[in-house]
């Protein structure tokens, strides 16, 4: 992965979600993309934590944006692997949090949302 690119893909990425501006930021997902989360199991009722495709994780992040209208990140590093960027991040609340991205070419094919332990 290419540092420019992936540092550009950042930077979108926290631009987007400070901005709410969730259509900028699914353009980067797949349509078949799949993402997990603890706090995707507490807003989507039945979903155990498994967001699959692109509209149930706007109907998602759509949702989380209604309960949290104050969402704010703050990155503080990122990490990257083969095919694999990790954004470690401050949220509005002060909390600690990773975003394990898997990308296939230029789109996330797979997300993972994780969050400090307590």
């Amino acid at each position: 992965m290419d540092s420019t690119a992936i540092q550009g893909f950042v930077d979108g990425w926290v631009r987007d979600w400070n901005a709410h501006d969730l259509e900028s930021l699914l353009a980067h997902y797949a349509d078949d993309v799949v993402f997990t989360s603890p706090v995707a199991a507490q807003l989507v009722e039945g979903s155990d934590g498994v967001v699959r495709g692109k509209a149930a994780l706007r109907a998602y992040w759509t949702e989380g944006l209604r309960r949290f209208p104050d969402l704010r990140f703050e990155v503080l590093a990122t990490y990257v692997g083969v095919d694999t960027v990790v954004i470690n991040y401050r949220n509005q609340r002060g909390g600690l949090v990773n975003e394990v991205l898997v990308f296939d070419g230029p789109l996330v094919v797979r997300g993972h949302g994780t969050y400090l332990a307590t």
